[in-house]
C-alpha cells in the first residue's frame, strides 16, 4: 500500500503531461489547432480557445436581469456555446489515440 508520502512523489511536478514541457508546447499546439480545425465548426471551436467562451446575454423580466437560457439562444449564439463546450472537452481531455 502506498504511502502518503508515494503518492505525493507521484503527483510532483516531472510527473506532467509531455504537452506541458517547453519543447513539446508547440508541437502539442499544432496538433490541437489542427484537430479543433477538422471538426464540424472548427474555426468557432478554436476561437472559442483563443478568444475565450462566449458571455452569454443577458435579459430583463419584471425588473429582474438574468442570463439567457439555453433554449433562448438564437441559432449562432448556441452554435457557439456548443462550439465552446467542444472546445472545453478538447482541453480537458485531450486528443484521442492516433
Amino acid at each position: 500500500m502506498a504511502s502518503l508520502a508515494d503518492k505525493s512523489i507521484l503527483s510532483g511536478a516531472d510527473n506532467r503531461p509531455p504537452m506541458l514541457e517547453k519543447d513539446m508546447y508547440d508541437s502539442w499546439r499544432s496538433r490541437m489547432e489542427l484537430y479543433m480545425l477538422n471538426r464540424q465548426h472548427g474555426r468557432m471551436i478554436l476561437e472559442s480557445v483563443e478568444h475565450g467562451p462566449l458571455l452569454w446575454p443577458t435579459i430583463e423580466e419584471d425588473g429582474v436581469t438574468r442570463v439567457k437560457k439555453y433554449s433562448e439562444l438564437s441559432a449562432a449564439e448556441a452554435t457557439h456555446a456548443d462550439c465552446d463546450v467542444k472546445a472545453t472537452n478538447i482541453i480537458l481531455q485531450g486528443l484521442p489515440p492516433e
